[in-house]
């Protein structure tokens, strides 16, 4: 991240190279001139080091301008979408260096580029402003994008988890239970839990806990919360202190961040929760077995879940972990989609892409397709709750999607549940899975006749399928699209047309 000493010399050093550019100027003859070592003005330009005055006085006189023109932090008018990306915050709070990337590369990258790309970095400016895309958003999109880098699986992490697993795992137990979490919390860490609901602390209403460090420290649980959601609270609030992991959320649900390494210490400490409630060899070891089988059988995924201490979510973003090192599956999309129980609005609260490929993204504006399993079995749980049949347990569907406007298919496998503390809400996890020869190869069920097979797309607004008796908003975008195609097919003719 790029602080604002650092700013100041990578505007000096990107500053420094321009003049020297237009001076016609080598780096070793600018050197030379001014009295200065290659390998030091290299690193200046670098924005690694800022000179001396005397040196700078130096400089300015080789290359024709004054001192203050050189420290001054203005770029000038050809450098000027650098200069407004610098100011924006942008590059001060992304964590370039997650990415092998050093800020001032990418700035000497963007100061060579033409006229357009400039133009192109102060639109993406404009736009993020009038939009209200705040900083957390960055961060939150950065850590997806680091997770799907490394095909969000941790191996670090994963060790440390392995050996507490080793350490403190009871005997005969395949996971930690919450009763045990919260008794280690309790000794080890001088943690005292205490519970809370809506009636006492009703500033806390939706909140899963919160808390309170010092010594003891105190730790605000929901009583809401069912015993999954508590283990993973627990596990988590172990990681944030086994790993020492600083600066740290003290909310669970963190909308807001005031640094990046904020977010991604709560996604270590969230990912060290699902690695010990789920732990890798016993999930591997279950999802092999599970594969095998010639047959879809829902309640035999349910059973493999319940094996551990863990929610749905854990348990699908833990499969998302173990997919690519495990077994050499890449390609694997992650969704949660959450309802009012009495509303037709799903809201896609998180998503994570290990492959560029075509499948839903956050979309605020528009309609999701109703042919996904991920919205029909929430759906199906809403009803079960109307008519009071539903007995608490997860659902589990699946299906085979096929995009309609690729070749691309999956196969969707998606749990749904409530979602408390929030009341009246719940929520599908699912994993979309690619139909290539690998997962052909390794899942032996895809054939089976009771996986429903569905042509999808993104949403209603983008889908061709007039004739869906799915939908629920018109193609308003794909008919603009087609509009847009015949136009300019037509072009062509019109002069022959008017000239005949």
């Amino acid at each position: 991240m790029i602080s604002a000493s650092d700013r100041v010399r990578l505007i000096f050093g990107l500053k420094l190279r321009q003049l020297r550019q237009d001076k016609g100027l080598q780096i070793n003859e600018l050197a030379d001139l001014a009295g200065i070592s290659p390998s030091y003005l290299n690193e200046i330009e670098k924005g690694k080091k800022y000179p001396k005055s005397e040196k700078i006085f130096a400089l300015a006189k080789v290359l024709d301008t004054h001192y203050d023109n050189l420290v001054s932090v203005s770029l000038g008018k050809r450098l000027e979408p650098i200069e407004e990306l610098l100011n924006s915050n942008i590059l001060q709070e992304l964590p370039l260096e997650l990415f092998g990337l050093e800020a001032a590369d990418l700035l000497r990258m963007l100061s060579e580029a033409p006229v357009k790309l400039g133009a192109f970095v102060s639109t993406v400016i404009e736009i993020s402003r009038n939009h209200g895309l705040n900083v957390e958003q960055f961060y939150f999109s950065a850590l997806r994008s680091f997770q799907e880098l490394h095909d969000n699986y941790f191996e670090e992490i994963e060790d440390i988890a392995g050996t507490f697993i080793r350490a403190y795992l009871p005997e005969n137990e395949v996971t930690f239970r919450e009763e045990w979490l919260k008794e280690h919390l309790e000794k080890s860490y001088d943690y005292r839990v205490v519970e809370f609901d809506e009636t006492e602390k009703p500033e806390l209403t939706g909140i899963r806990s919160v808390v309170l460090p010092g010594s003891p420290a105190i730790m605000l649980v929901n009583r809401h919360l069912g015993a999954k959601q508590r283990a993973f609270t627990f596990g988590r609030e172990i990681g944030f202190r086994l790993m020492e992991l600083s600066p740290r959320p003290y909310i669970s649900s963190q909308t807001e961040a005031e640094s990046f390494d904020q977010v991604l210490n709560n996604f270590k400490a969230s990912y060290f929760a699902g690695a010990i409630l789920v732990p890798r060899e016993s999930l591997v070891m279950g999802l092999a077995g599970f594969f095998a089988r010639a047959s879809w059988k829902p309640e035999k995924f349910l059973d493999l879940m319940n094996t551990f201490d863990a929610t749905p979510e854990i348990f699908m973003h833990r499969i998302s972990n173990i997919m690519s090192r495990h077994f050499g599956v890449h390609e694997i999309f992650f969704l949660r989609f959450d309802k009012e129980i009495h509303s037709q609005v799903f809201r896609l609260t998180k998503e994570m892409h290990t492959a560029k490929l075509p499948f839903i993204h956050s979309s605020a504006n528009e309609h999701y397709c109703r042919r996904w399993v991920s919205l029909t079995i929430l759906d199906e749980l809403a009803q079960l709750q109307e008519d009071k049949k539903w007995d608490g347990s997860a659902l589990c569907q699946a299906q085979i999607a096929d995009f309609i406007d690729t070749s691309s298919s999956y196969l969707l496998i998606s749990l749904a549940k409530d979602s408390p503390p929030r009341e009246g809400y719940n929520s599908s996890v699912s994993l979309g899975f690619p139909l290539n020869e690998r997962v052909k190869t390794l899942i032996r069920f895809l054939d089976d006749p009771r996986l429903v097979r569905k042509g999808v797309n993104q949403t209603c607004e983008r889908c061709r399928l007039e004739a869906c008796r799915e939908r629920s908003f018109p193609p308003v975008i794909w008919r603009r699209q087609q509009r847009n195609r015949t136009l300019k097919e037509l072009i062509p003719g019109l002069r022959e047309t008017l000239i005949s």
